[in-house]
């Protein structure tokens, strides 16, 4: 179960680009690569599904009410990213937005709601059209609700 606490001490993504993106963003105590060109991110934790061990990414979000909302694109893939296969075992997870921590619980936006936030997710980072061509699956969209 992570919470807000493990983003110090989870492991980086796989990907050597956004590893650093993130570790850059947690240095700075998030004031750098919280907002480029306009374009927000976050740092996810969740508990990796095997190994039980907190694993963390950096990941463009926008908001619904006090949401945060996140998409697993993975560029277009045929696969959902690993994070987002982790909050299957676990929707527990820990958020930093700027400098902000907050530990929330994660969900699949609701038929009803994906097509509002999915509208908005693309017109926040408009290649996200473009990795929905590119794949079969419907790209996740991911609901993040701050816990208390």
């Amino acid at each position: 179960m992570a919470v807000a606490d493990d983003l110090d001490r989870a492991s980086d993504s796989q990907w050597d680009w956004v590893a650093e993106q993130t570790r850059a963003y947690l240095a700075s105590g998030g004031t750098d690569g919280h907002e480029n060109d306009g374009v927000r991110k976050l740092v996810l934790v969740t508990t990796g599904r095997s190994s039980g061990r907190p694993r963390r990414t950096c990941l463009i979000y926008g908001t619904s009410g006090n949401d945060f909302v996140v998409v697993a694109s993975k560029g277009g893939s045929d696969d959902d990213p690993d994070w987002f296969k982790n909050l299957a075992a676990d929707p527990r997870v820990g958020v930093q937005v700027g400098s902000r921590r907050v530990t929330c619980r994660a969900r699949r936006a609701t038929p009803s709601e994906r097509p509002t936030l999915w509208a908005q997710m693309v017109d926040n980072f408009p290649l996200y059209a473009d990795y929905a061509l590119q794949t079969d699956r419907e790209i996740p969209v991911v609901v993040l609700s701050p816990e208390g």
